[in-house]
């Protein structure tokens, strides 16, 4: 379908990296429309990185794809365009699930008695509360449950799915040697409270190492971990998205 021929309904919710809004004809379904911006350190930097919303949309739809065929249930409807994503309407639970193969990142900060590259199995998962301002802190199944985000039920599904969702994808990127360290997705629930994967899962969702090398890495890290953002460094970046969407591509060839 052309970009001409989309018709949106009202917006609906904003982020930094996504706009959804409803579908003109279907209440069960929303247009997720993924946008340039680029940020890091909750917002604190920011930038424009025109092209990275289509490298967005192209690794989310393939990454989606891979993991509805395999029988996971996600919100994945369909990419209609270069930079847009037909969707399942879904109610979000604030939480970034995240799972760890290898110790990396925010976990080191948090226990100083690892070193980096130690390997999880089975894979950890952790549970983040989504909250700028805090930071998104590191929350425990009991908090989760005693500030209703999710019941135990709930909670397990998302730990048990989250361990699923990283063993697909490792395989995935294990086929291309490449080592999937560690990976953030969030779940929805639907207007009958079934569970989804949702949300995007795109390069800003993982830590990839191809041959199990942090140097050769191909992430959103390289942003983050950039002394000062120069016009250059933002034009390699976004060579390393377009590399990952083409990458993820080939896993439905």
């Amino acid at each position: 379908m052309g970009g001409s021929e989309i018709r949106f309904g009202e917006k609906l919710a904003e982020g930094k990296t996504k706009v959804i809004y409803a579908h003109p004809d279907d209440p069960s379904l929303v247009i997720m429309t993924h946008k340039d911006n680029l940020s890091a350190g909750d917002g604190a930097r920011r930038n424009v990185l025109p092209g990275k919303a289509a490298a967005a949309c192209e690794t989310t739809s393939s990454v989606f794809q891979v993991l509805n065929a395999a029988g996971i249930p996600t919100h994945y409807v369909d990419k209609i365009d270069d930079t847009t994503n037909v969707v399942r309407r879904c109610e979000m639970i604030p939480l970034e699930v995240v799972m760890r193969r290898v110790a990396a990142g925010s976990y080191l900060k948090r226990h100083a008695d690892v070193t980096e590259g130690a390997r999880f199995d089975p894979v950890l998962v952790e549970f983040f509360y989504k909250d700028d301002a805090a930071h998104d802190p590191l929350v425990t199944d009991e908090q989760i449950v005693e500030m209703e985000v999710a019941d135990r039920v709930e909670i397990e599904a998302m730990r048990a799915g989250g361990r699923e969702v990283f063993e697909v994808l490792e395989a995935k990127w294990a086929e291309q040697d490449v080592v999937l360290v560690d990976c953030k997705i969030e779940f929805g629930r639907t207007v009958d409270g079934v569970l989804l994967v949702a949300d995007v899962i795109d390069n800003d969702s993982w830590r990839i190492w191809p041959g199990g090398d942090r140097t050769r890495m191909l992430d959103k890290q390289i942003y983050r971990e950039m002394p000062e953002v120069t016009d250059q460094g933002l034009a390699e970046l976004l060579r390393k998205y377009v590399q990952v969407a083409e990458l993820t591509a080939e896993w439905l060839a």
